[in-house]
């Protein structure tokens, strides 16, 4: 068995981690969707057809600071994005969305998002396509946060759709 650290530092960025994942399944659990932005198009029911992911493993290694972070091929470019399994949904910066041509306006920022820092605002969008390293899932929820995220996030809205993940102490394997 690997021995365990404890830190106060890695304590409050889980806490506030944790505390952020949570609030923003509790907002998307409780609130009604307003009208979509204008970058959003309809939604589309999942069926076993779009909800597939393809391709082949991906494997990430672990970076020196603990964390998962990945070179993803978004919608064509590529974006540098942390492995968030306590995110929701992907979130992205909204100089990633500059970078994947979305040019957003105030009024596409619709949603209300609790973060550990507060309220933001955010847009949703849906995104062509996701792929780390060869897993690769279509049609991606996501959000823009307006400001305040520091890097984007790969959530569960991409990760939920894979055959599997798996974490292990060196690595994070991805499975279409």
């Amino acid at each position: 068995m690997w021995p365990l650290r404890f830190d106060l530092q890695s304590a409050i960025v889980m806490g506030m981690a944790t505390a952020s994942s949570l609030s923003v399944a509790w907002w998307l659990t409780h609130h009604e969707p307003r009208a979509a932005a204008a970058a959003v198009p309809d939604p589309v029911p999942m069926t076993s057809a779009t909800r597939a992911s393809h391709g082949t493993p991906a494997q990430i290694a672990r970076a020196a600071d603990g964390h998962y972070w990945a070179e993803a091929d978004i919608d064509g470019r590529a974006i540098r994005v942390l492995v968030d399994t306590g995110a929701s949904v992907v979130a992205l910066t909204r100089e990633d969305a500059l970078r994947l041509g979305l040019r957003l306006v105030p009024a596409d920022f619709t949603r209300t998002v609790e973060t550990a820092s507060g309220p933001v605002m955010a847009a949703p969008i849906e995104l062509t396509h996701i792929a780390v390293a060869g897993a690769r899932v279509e049609r991606v929820s996501a959000l823009v946060v307006e400001e305040g995220l520091p890097h984007s996030l790969l959530g569960m809205s991409y990760l939920g759709r894979l055959s599997a993940f798996e974490a292990r102490p060196t690595g994070l394997t991805l499975r279409p």
